[in-house]
């Protein structure tokens, strides 16, 4: 039997704005070309009912793009009984038209692409001069087609003169309207950078632009730029004009769906009862303090350093001539201060009402979800300790979104860290005990896996009397994902010698012994095989363990 091909790994993302096209190959035959073509052709002028109607920017330019098309359209398919008699100049010609219009349709769909608006507004004129070459290059390609072809019949030398006619006479440039919004955005970044809070007819005028109307679709544009921005990390691209822009928008749409949009689009109920969330002894308040003033910051910025500070008195510290970060002395490679979402977003945790914090701990989690580089500004923010502290908030929201932000950030080193010094472990196995719903209590367990990946922080969880039976008890009772996340969580404590004991004496051995004989499905019983073999094993006699596998149903074996 033939070795099975390899696998095919898949196509990277096209990049917004970005405009692959691939070139029919080389002699290929007029008929497949054609056909081809006119398709593409069919799905660009296809938009005209669709997703015409969605496009927030360069309304005119791209009305007169689907408009083509369909003009393009009609006079391919009056040329196409001629596909066979095609000549080799025809040929060079339709390619010129099929790699045209590849790029028209991707531009269009990022032109009408929900979460990207605010990026493509921002990208107008540059989007304007990309569909302008489109569409030179479509009346271009006309131009070349011989004239046997065009002048067929009268039909066809009527469409594709009046083709390349609309091609060449076609203004693409951002209206009224795009370059009136663009000022709007310039105007809320210079507001900001000033501190104070923008013109609600400016913000309003932007959000109106792009169709940005309830607080789901300002987290769609949200989590784009947050995509774009982590791109631009992966490639190392993290110094450029783009990634400062990618977090000043982001900046503006955070405050947008703080501070205009009411409600979270949810069906969860408001009513349940919420208690206010105590301050511990062991939060440091200074994290939100301004290092100049030593005042709660009002409004946080970040300069080129990575410090934050209070945007008044930076600004007064650069204004008499200082060029220098205070904190650490650097030079600052640039004046400008980029908000601080991610230190606005903590402040709310303990000074916001109890609608504040729900957003606030929304946001956080969304933020954190992804982006590692969000994940590092939560925790240099001072975000874990305040998170530790919403844990016993009544609100059910609150909390669950509380420990979903810690568990993304216990994805990063710091926030690990941050969390055992705040002494959140006892409060996390609580949660897994009692937390208010069952998502919360998987979410808080995933947290005790990432802890125990240090042998260390496995060690300290172990000396909570109850985290270990615990985790049995869910393995054992538990639902499917909660038993998934107690088990590589005991796999990960038993990596201290310290917790073996610990776990046979909390049943571990006869549980997951039972969980073998009874998982049908199968992926439990591997997962069972795991911890048995590797880690619980040598605590028992081999004797005890002297059982046989019959048919299919997995036993453990003698060793």
């Amino acid at each position: 039997m033939p070795a099975p091909p390899p696998p095919r790994s898949q196509p990277k993302r096209r990049r917004p704005l970005a405009l692959p096209a691939v070139c029919p190959c080389e002699g290929i035959a007029p008929e497949p070309l054609l056909a081809s073509l006119v398709s593409l052709t069919a799905d660009v002028a296809s938009r005209r009912a669709g997703e015409a109607s969605a496009f927030p920017v360069l309304r005119r330019g791209t009305h007169q793009a689907v408009r083509l098309a369909g003009l393009l359209l009609a006079f391919l398919e009056e040329i196409q009984d001629a596909a066979a008699t095609l000549s080799h100049s025809a040929v060079v010609g339709l390619t010129e038209l099929h790699v045209a219009m590849q790029k028209m349709r991707f531009l269009l769909t990022d032109c009408a692409r929900r979460g990207g608006r605010l990026w493509v507004l921002v990208n107008a004129e540059l989007i304007a001069s990309e569909l302008r070459l489109c569409l030179g290059s479509v009346a271009a390609a006309m131009d070349v087609l011989p004239t046997s072809i065009v002048g067929a019949s009268v039909e066809s030398g009527e469409l594709g003169r009046l083709v390349s006619d609309q091609a060449w006479r076609a203004v693409v440039r951002p209206d009224a309207g795009d370059k009136l919004a663009v000022r709007s955005i310039r105007s809320i970044m210079d507001t900001f950078k000033m501190g104070v809070a923008p013109e609600a007819d400016d913000v309003m005028r932007v959000l109106r632009r792009i169709r940005v109307e309830s607080w789901f679709q300002c987290s769609e544009e949200i989590a784009f730029l947050d995509g774009e921005l982590s791109a631009r990390f992966d490639a190392g691209d993290e110094n450029s004009s783009a990634v400062v822009l990618l977090n000043n928008l982001m900046a503006f749409l955070v405050y947008c769906r703080v501070v205009l949009f009411d409600h979270i689009d949810s069906k969860q109920s408001d009513a349940t009862a919420a208690r206010p969330a105590t301050c511990p002894e062991w939060i440091r308040p200074e994290a939100l303090q301004c290092p100049i003033t030593l005042e709660l910051m009002t409004d946080p910025v970040t300069v080129s350093t990575g410090q934050t500070y209070d945007r008044a008195s930076i600004t007064r510290w650069m204004k008499a001539g200082c060029r220098t970060c205070p904190v650490t002395g650097e030079k600052l490679r640039t004046a400008d201060l980029v908000p601080n979402a991610a230190l606005y977003i903590v402040a709310q945790f303990s000074t916001g009402s109890t609608e504040e914090r729900r957003k606030a701990t929304s946001e956080a989690r969304k933020l954190s979800k992804h982006s590692v580089f969000y994940r590092a500004l939560f925790v240099e923010a001072n975000a874990v300790p305040w998170l530790l502290c919403l844990l016993s908030c009544m609100d059910a929201s609150v909390q669950d979104n509380a420990v979903a932000s810690l568990l993304n950030l216990s994805k990063h080193p710091g926030g690990r860290t941050a969390l055992v010094e705040a002494g959140g472990i006892g409060l996390v196995v609580d949660i897994v005990n009692v937390g208010s719903k069952a998502e919360t209590q998987q979410n808080a367990v995933a947290i005790l896996f990432y802890l125990s990946s240090n042998a260390e922080y496995a060690e300290e969880i172990g000396r909570f009397p109850e985290a270990i039976p615990t985790l049995v008890r869910l393995i054992k009772e538990g639902a499917h994902r909660g038993r998934k996340n107690a088990m590589v969580s005991l796999y990960g404590l038993l990596q201290s010698p310290s917790n073996h004991a610990k776990a046979v004496a909390a049943g571990a051995v006869v549980v997951l012994a039972g969980l073998l004989s009874s998982d049908r499905d199968g992926d439990l019983a591997c997962d069972t095989v795991s911890l048995l073999a590797t880690r619980l094993a040598q605590l028992v006699e081999r004797k005890a363990l002297n059982l046989v596998v019959v048919g299919s149903s997995p036993t453990l074996g003698a060793g």
